[in-house]
């Protein structure tokens, strides 16, 4: 952690929403004037595309049922901490894009599926923002969640995080259904180990909760509406927080626990809104203290 250069991590799963809650950040940033140095998660890959589908295959030969995008074996998780420790001790760092689609990669003039070459961070940025698969990972020998100062889970209920996953990939990415089905199945032991425990360490986790029939995912044909959820907001550290004021903001939100508010699936941005734009204040009004330009 540090107050001259912060650190906000998003972490989830593949088809968890991260995403979505990476462009309300990057709506904050813009309204308060922050320049944030953007990381993906998935330029952590060891492999890119063409690569990863040989060793997948290589795998599968030798009788592993369950090589997956989630372990430490196929990412490059001391680099990911390493890039947190530099940038929180002098506000630099490496890093690349993993080019996702034919659109993505045409500026590069490279294929889909590869990564840009690696390049270093800008030198103004106000802080690191993170959205990824493991900015909250703890292993032996590597733990990235010690670094970052605001480190948020977003973890919906398994059932819809696995509809908005097939929907994704087979509407955005040509998958077929059965191909998203063998890769969830092949994931799982890692998704076990590697994803669920980061979020017994993340500072706030969100988790939206369908208020519909979810109980086979692989046959819904739509992802349930915000309207159709609830969101579930969990602070591991409650001080601070004024939920009051949350509740009387957010029409129909209510306490579940002492640290728990649950709000209307459609006031997610907004929660998150109210929520995280005080942190980035108080983010940067120590930056600037300690950098003696208050």
């Amino acid at each position: 952690m540090s107050e001259k250069h912060p650190i906000i991590a998003i972490t989830g799963s593949s088809g968890a929403g991260t995403s979505s809650v990476t462009k309300t950040f990057e709506n904050i940033f813009r309204r308060e004037n922050v320049k944030a140095a953007i990381i993906e998660g998935d330029s952590f890959h060891r492999y890119d595309r063409k690569e990863m589908k040989l060793k997948a295959a290589e795998a599968e030969k030798n009788g592993d049922k369950n090589f997956s995008h989630f372990s430490e074996a196929n990412n490059m998780f001391p680099e990911i901490e390493a890039l947190f420790r530099d940038y929180g001790n002098t506000g630099s760092g490496q890093r690349r894009k993993y080019l996702h689609n034919d659109q993505e990669a045409a500026p590069y003039k490279q294929e889909a599926g590869t990564f840009t070459p690696w390049e270093a961070l800008p030198k103004d940025s106000d802080l690191l923002f993170y959205e990824g698969l493991h900015g909250g990972v703890i292993t032996p020998t590597v733990n990235v969640a010690q670094h970052p100062d605001l480190l948020i889970g977003v973890v919906p209920v398994v059932n819809l995080e696995w509809i908005q996953k097939l929907y994704r990939d087979k509407n955005q990415r040509g998958y077929s259904a059965e191909a998203v089905t063998d890769t969830i199945l092949r994931r799982m032991p890692d998704y076990v180990n590697y994803i669920c425990p980061q979020f017994a360490h993340t500072h706030v986790n969100f988790q939206r909760v369908p208020t519909v029939d979810t109980s086979n995912p692989f046959i819904a044909r739509d992802i349930p509406s915000p309207d159709e959820s609830m969101v579930v907001i969990r602070f591991s550290n409650p001080k601070g927080i004024d939920f009051q004021y949350l509740r009387n903001m957010i029409d129909d939100s209510f306490m579940s626990r002492a640290n728990t508010i649950v709000v209307p699936g459609g006031k997610m941005e907004l929660a998150m809104q109210l929520i995280f734009t005080p942190f980035v204040w108080r983010m940067m009004e120590r930056r600037k203290r300690a950098l003696g330009t208050h």
